[in-house]
């Protein structure tokens, strides 16, 4: 059975697919449509990593995208995972220019509204306050926050977030699991209602 979220991601990466298709025969409208589905959680995932910085890389992060985009090959959850792989090289280079580690503590509420696949940490946030669910987010390792953001902000599954990073599929998986599984904790110790903390734990289940 398809969940309605994951329904909504496949839509929405065929919808993408199509425009990238488009776009890459020189399609200016298909460019934009492209644009407009990715852009928001690109946006978010550096929000995360550089701040209040991020629009001036993800200005440098789409300019080389159209420039590179004729040698794009796949689909349209292979261009999330290609235009996140860019972002994240931007940000790496901006931070090192910089002389700063990545940041993933200015996560704003507009991104924690993003439809985004129906996963654990979902559920996790749409069952308490945005605020809340930025606090602790921001507190997560490193690693593990970016794991979350690449997985619902930017929307890649498993295997694609693993490329973005440059790591083994399971590590990224486990680095994921363990930060939603503490953010299903501080759920529970908040007390933030039954319902809530029925639905974290048992998506939890799905990221075993």
């Amino acid at each position: 059975m398809v969940r309605g979220g994951d329904q909504q991601r496949v839509q929405a990466d065929l919808e993408l697919g199509k425009a990238v298709s488009l776009a890459q025969q020189g399609d200016e409208g298909a460019f934009e449509t492209a644009y407009r589905l990715v852009h928001p959680g690109l946006l978010g995932y550096l929000r995360g990593l550089v701040g209040a910085d991020a629009d001036d890389v993800a200005s440098d992060t789409w300019l080389e995208i159209a420039r590179d985009l004729r040698r794009f090959r796949g689909d349209g959850t292979g261009f999330r995972g290609w235009t996140a792989t860019i972002a994240r090289h931007r940000a790496l280079d901006h931070l090192r220019k910089q002389k700063r580690r990545p940041r993933t503590s200015l996560i704003e509420e507009s991104v924690l509204d993003l439809p985004g696949s129906a996963d654990t940490v979902e559920a996790v946030l749409e069952s308490v306050s945005t605020k809340w669910a930025v606090a602790q987010i921001s507190g997560l390792p490193p690693d593990q926050a970016e794991a979350v953001l690449l997985r619902v902000v930017v929307g890649l599954d498993g295997p694609a977030a693993a490329r973005v990073l440059g790591k083994r599929p399971g590590a990224v998986r486990t680095a994921a699991h363990r930060g939603l599984k503490r953010l299903a904790e501080q759920l529970t110790s908040a007390s933030r209602g039954k319902n809530a903390v029925g639905a974290a734990q048992g998506t939890l289940k799905d990221e075993a």
